[in-house]
């Protein structure tokens, strides 16, 4: 577990999450072309738990979904 700090909407908030989530997260940030944390404030924003991690994990997991149903080129 990594716990990691950052400011999101003016305040700072920290986050604890196993090392292959911040991986996904930041192959996730790298490919939409935006910082960690943007792509962190855009899961903040979007989500639908009141746990910042948990919304986290449940993009990360959307995203490998996303990733698995795309054809193969």
């Amino acid at each position: 577990m990594d716990k990691r700090s950052l400011s999101i909407a003016g305040h700072r908030t920290s986050i604890a999450l196993e090392l292959e989530f911040w991986a996904a997260l930041e192959q996730m940030a790298a490919e939409a072309g935006q910082t960690m944390t943007a792509l962190i404030c855009a899961i903040d924003a979007d989500r639908q738990t009141a746990n910042l991690s948990s919304a986290a994990r449940l993009a990360v997991l959307n995203w490998c979904q996303r990733r698995a149903s795309m054809p193969s080129s």
